[in-house]
């Protein structure tokens, strides 16, 4: 493949030097299998040399304050008991990140710092940092970090192309294990878009056997030139510890939150299909002809969106996205996901068992009808949840499923009424006391009035709920 260099792994026939910096480029054709023993007594510390400055470990934290109580007045009492717990508490996460701009941004996974307000990292060389939070972005578990203060001449590790990576490469990981300081692993690439793990809306993953455990989350991945192909981000283990299954966020994905952050807008914004896929069954395929159950199935067009003005149908079959394969509606999802907005995306597509090439724009969601977005504050089930209207741009934000239009709750309040009868973020709010809601106002106006009962309509996860509630 065309930019892959000679070296893969232990088993090469270069100089160490080669595995530091070496532009040099060979085809699939020349990997080699080692010849003598002494071909296999190399080391991969001239890599770890060059990437582990890069990458930092990251901690995260929240104070959770609760009304004081009388007690802590009491001087004797707060000696034994401190005066932490007087106040609040402190929530703390510990994980990984990655130092990808010299101005010190730093790449982790979301899961990291969900929920929290403040971080800091420390690097390798011990010098400790306090970051600003720039970016979250759910949908991809991935944030950005910016360090406060520092030279502006931070270590950066090279981005590399996860289209490059094949099964069977050598990578390490990097990282900060159950907190015990970073440390390096040593596995190879066993698999490649692995799109049903359901961790976040791409699910689209690099697979290693490099062992992962809790804490190297948000760290590297990366091949034997030092360059970052993955941000570690997931295990499947039934111990909690690693078991050779570990995923890892494409590098590729990473480049478009970098892009976002470096832009300001604290917000990424992707193309927009207009269209909702499937994949594609064994049934399906022998419905549709097919020779194998690959692709992604067209399960429906919005009017006026992109796919419809590509001229995609119901029932066509995406099979690649610009040249890359797709297996399964995720596939596509990734493909999307990872070009940038403005242009053309080249769709090649079966209908009725014929090939078809179709373009499709490469445009964001549009926020239409507004969102307005309104936070409840009467006596009703829904105090203090935020709703919003849906739009194409919502129901991509928030994964809607089966909601086209209506009012979404945005978000609920820790300990308000609406999340203590249980409403929760990405409840449809179809009726309320039998109003039809059709936008925010009608919810706001529904809520305000005066009941002994509430009668609630939701639609939650394709189902609809209909639940009685005392007033």
């Amino acid at each position: 493949m065309k930019g892959r260099t000679v070296l893969h792994g232990v088993f090469a026939i270069v100089a160490l030097a080669g595995l530091v910096g070496s532009s040099s480029t060979a085809s699939a054709a020349d990997k080699v299998v080692p010849q003598s023993p002494a071909e296999v007594h190399l080391s991969f510390a001239p890599v770890v040399k060059k990437v582990r400055p890069a990458v930092v470990n990251v901690y995260a934290s929240r104070t959770e304050t609760r009304p004081q109580n009388p007690l802590f007045d009491d001087p004797i009492f707060r000696h034994f008991f401190g005066d932490e717990g007087a106040t609040g508490r402190t929530a703390q996460s510990l994980g990984s990140g990655v130092i990808v701009d010299r101005s010190g941004l730093v790449v982790t996974n979301n899961h990291v710092i969900e929920g929290m307000t403040e971080a800091k990292v420390a690097l390798s060389d011990h010098r400790e940092f306090e970051t600003k939070i720039v970016l979250r972005d759910p949908r991809s578990d991935l944030a950005v970090l910016k360090i406060k203060g520092g030279a502006d001449d931070f270590p950066v590790l090279e981005l590399g192309d996860s289209d490059a990576i094949e099964v069977g490469d050598f990578v390490l990981a990097i990282g900060n294990p159950f907190g015990v300081g970073q440390t390096v692993t040593q596995g190879i690439v066993s698999a490649l878009a692995r799109t049903q793990l359901g961790a976040n809306d791409y699910g689209f993953f690099i697979q290693t056997d490099a062992a992962i455990n809790p804490g190297n989350s948000g760290g590297a991945l990366v091949d034997l030139d030092g360059r970052l192909v993955g941000i570690n981000s997931e295990i499947l283990s039934r111990s909690g510890g690693s078991m050779g299954l570990g995923f890892a966020i494409p590098v590729n994905m990473v480049k478009s939150v970098i892009a976002a952050a470096k832009g300001g807008g604290g917000k990424v914004r992707r193309p927009w299909l207009g269209a909702s896929l499937q994949n594609v069954s064994q049934d399906i395929a022998e419905s549709l002809g097919l020779d194998k159950p690959v692709g992604a199935l067209v399960a429906s067009v919005v009017d006026g969106g992109p796919a419809a003005d590509a001229g995609l149908k119901r029932g066509d079959v995406i099979t690649a996205v610009d040249g890359q394969e797709v297996d399964d509606a995720g596939g596509v999802g990734f493909r999307l996901a990872v070009e940038p907005l403005g242009g053309d995306a080249k769709l090649k597509v079966l209908r009725d068992s014929k090939p078809l090439d179709l373009s499709l724009r490469l445009m964001s969601a549009p926020e239409t009808p507004p969102r307005d977005p309104i936070k409840i504050k009467t006596r009703s089930p829904f105090e203090g949840a935020t709703l919003v209207n849906i739009s194409p741009a919502v129901v991509e934000d928030m994964s809607l499923q089966d909601a086209t239009k209506g009012v979404v709750v945005a978000d609920v309040e820790d300990g308000s009424t609406a999340a203590n009868v249980g409403v929760q973020k990405g409840d449809v709010v179809v009726a309320i006391n039998g109003q039809k809601i059709d936008n925010t106002r009608d919810a706001e106006r529904a809520s305000a009035a005066k009941a002994n009962y509430w009668r609630l309509v939701i639609q939650r996860g394709g189902q609809v709920i209909q639940t009685v509630i005392g007033g």
